[in-house]
């Protein structure tokens, strides 16, 4: 009987959610969603920004209770009234933003809070080198366990996150985004490891943007859209289709997203010019690639794509525009006329801008509210002549190009860390748009951006265009160079290597081009004309 009720206590999944609601103040952030996850599996949790993915695994992870519904873990009610519960009960969530500290050791991070102690209470050093080493090698990580954290990569970070998660004998980990901020590699690396602990009978909730790592890895997916469940795939012998993914998560075919835009107006003359444009390592930058007598021009009215790998020189080229980066050598033009922009202000008061393309620590101002984000780039624009800001006017040009842009906010005052990915980039975007420049280079515009948003912010670059702003996209997503440029450049190690029409371009032509040195470049650039 023993072993026949053991037998069905495996059968049964390790976490139920069952009719889960949230509500916040009137605002419903989920409505009766129901999913389950088994032991030793991957299940994909997808769905555009604002799909209620986020409020999901903040139940889970004990940060917040839910309205209604019922979860069950292994068996058991589970109502976790704090992470530290959760953790507990054996559900570990690492999120995108990773809570290592850096200057504390691999060991220490591990085993924080929770140290191994030996005689009188004293931490038991030895023993806690000793287990950290055997944890870490479970992950392919083979490092000495005293190395401080901050000298780690981003990747290997994630790994150490993964490890404290294995170090609390976790039977569910959830995977917030963890391969946003990581190379082709790193990211094969983390796959690699997610499928040996699911080997190992480890349950694993993977919460990703990037659909074609979920088809790839996914047992099975579940979807949510505006906060209620939108449906469940199950994977068979073969990866689940990503087309089939992208229509449950917007309800609507993938081929209406990515359709390439069709022949739009052509470019105008030449708008920004650059030449010869070298700089110099810096001692606070030292991982930065040196730009090495880069040639380009933009002109008015078009798309410029820039491709290349990660170490290419694509940001360091859009911060040398900017005035961010010191220029050592070469010449920049703007209408004809030449430009030295030394900083960020001069570049803005030129009519350059830029959206970087770390949007958290770099565009928006999170303890602000969403019109202070909107108007911090032309204060001058919405003040009167005492020098204060005249509210009425700013606000009345941030609900335009609400409407314009389809921002979706419930105020003005809101904080813009409320905004989805996707609402926060149309918010920059419109930042910029108020001070109508002649340059705007936006770098990795749809990063950590549903399907849903790209697309609307795909539309948003067409339409800037056609108002005759030169428009530079940088972006590591090949798929979306093609969708939106009308010619394309690309770079490696801080070299242009080749040039052609988007309509001539393919994902094979451009990964040559961004693989190869510059006069192999020009060559395959020159057969493709």
């Amino acid at each position: 009987m023993a072993a026949v009720a053991a037998a069905e206590q495996l059968a049964l999944p390790l976490l139920g959610v069952v009719g889960v609601s949230k509500h916040f103040a009137g605002v419903v952030a989920l409505n009766d969603v129901s999913l389950e996850v088994r032991r030793g599996e991957i299940l994909g949790l997808l769905g555009e920004n604002g799909a209620g993915k986020s409020t999901l695994l903040k139940i889970l992870s004990g940060a917040q209770p839910p309205t209604s519904g019922r979860i069950v873990f292994d068996g058991a009610d589970y109502r976790p009234h704090s992470p530290d519960a959760a953790k507990r009960a054996g559900i570990v969530t690492i999120y995108q933003e990773l809570s290592l500290i850096p200057t504390l050791s691999v060991a220490e991070n591990i085993f924080i809070g929770r140290a191994p102690l030996g005689a009188f209470g004293i931490i038991d050093w030895r023993r806690m080198r000793r287990e950290t080493t055997g944890i870490i090698a479970r992950v392919g990580l083979g490092i000495d366990p005293d190395t401080p954290v901050s000298a780690l990569s981003v990747a290997e970070q994630q790994l150490v996150e993964i490890a404290r998660a294995l170090s609390l004998e976790s039977r569910l980990i959830i995977m917030d985004e963890p391969t946003s901020a990581l190379t082709e590699t790193e990211v094969s690396q983390l796959l690699k490891i997610m499928k040996q602990l699911r080997a190992e009978g480890v349950a694993i909730m993977f919460v990703t943007h990037r659909l074609e790592e979920a088809s790839a890895i996914c047992d099975r997916m579940t979807v949510l859209r505006d906060g209620r469940l939108a449906g469940h795939l199950n994977r068979t012998d073969t990866p689940i289709p990503i087309p089939q993914i992208i229509e449950k998560m917007v309800g609507r075919a993938a081929s209406e997203l990515y359709a390439r835009p069709t022949q739009r107006n052509a470019a105008g003359a030449v708008r920004l010019s650059v030449r010869g444009l070298r700089t110099v390592r810096d001692p606070e930058a030292p991982h930065a690639i040196v730009l090495d007598g880069v040639d380009i021009d933009l002109k008015a009215g078009e798309i410029l794509g820039v491709a290349g790998l990660v170490g290419s020189g694509r940001t360091e080229l859009a911060r040398a525009i900017f005035g961010a980066d010191r220029i050592a050598a070469g010449t920049v033009t703007l209408d004809g006329k030449a430009i030295a922009p030394a900083s960020p202000a001069d570049a803005i008061a030129l009519g350059i801008g830029l959206v970087p393309e770390d949007r958290k620590h770099q565009a928006i101002f999170s303890m602000l509210g969403i019109l202070q984000n909107f108007s911090v780039a032309a204060l001058r624009a919405y003040s009167n002549g005492l020098g204060l800001m005249a509210e009425g006017k700013e606000r009345a040009a941030l609900a335009e190009y609400k409407k314009a842009l389809s921002i979706r906010m419930a105020s003005p005052d809101q904080s813009i860390d409320g905004l989805s990915g996707g609402n926060q980039q149309k918010v920059i975007l419109a930042r910029w748009l108020a001070r109508d420049p002649k340059v705007l280079i936006v770098d990795e515009p749809t990063r950590g951006v549903d399907v849903g948003a790209k697309a609307e912010v795909h539309q948003i670059l067409v339409q800037l265009a056609a108002r005759g702003i030169a428009v530079m996209v940088i972006s590591s997503e090949l798929p979306e160079v093609l969708a939106v440029s009308d010619r394309i450049v690309t770079m490696r190690q801080g070299r242009i290597t080749g040039e052609m029409p988007a309509v001539d371009a393919t994902e094979e032509k451009l990964m040559a081009l961004m693989a190869l040195d510059q006069r192999q470049g020009r060559g395959i650039a020159n057969e493709s004309r």
